[in-house]
């Protein structure tokens, strides 16, 4: 039996938060709504709206019938620069080369 399009929007949902690194509260706030109204429509004890729909789209920089497509297809065409950084990468970037005088490395 096929997912519904409810379900389906759950888990896009659900995969483009985890592409992004965005959290529930992230995503709340950019929609106009609570963390715990973001948690509901995840759990799917309350539904998501058209106009959720909307504000989803327009947050992740999708066209609304991608977002609806499945998760494969909107986070094929999720912008790179809308991703985040591979683990590891951030951190290793951050803590680059160890810096110390000469006179340090004579003691």
């Amino acid at each position: 039996m096929p997912m519904s399009l409810r379900e389906t929007l759950q888990l896009t949902v659900a995969a483009l938060m985890h592409a992004t690194g965005d959290s529930q509260s992230e995503l709340a706030g950019a929609l106009g709504l609570t963390q715990t109204q973001v948690s509901r429509r995840q759990a799917g004890r309350t539904a998501w709206t058209l106009d959720d729909c909307d504000g989803l789209a327009a947050h992740f920089g999708l066209p609304v019938l991608d977002l609806l497509a499945g998760p494969t297809r909107a986070c094929e065409l999720l912008a790179p620069a809308r991703r985040r950084a591979p683990r590891g990468t951030a951190r290793a970037a951050r803590i680059g080369r160890p810096s110390f005088s000469h006179e340090e490395a004579g003691r």
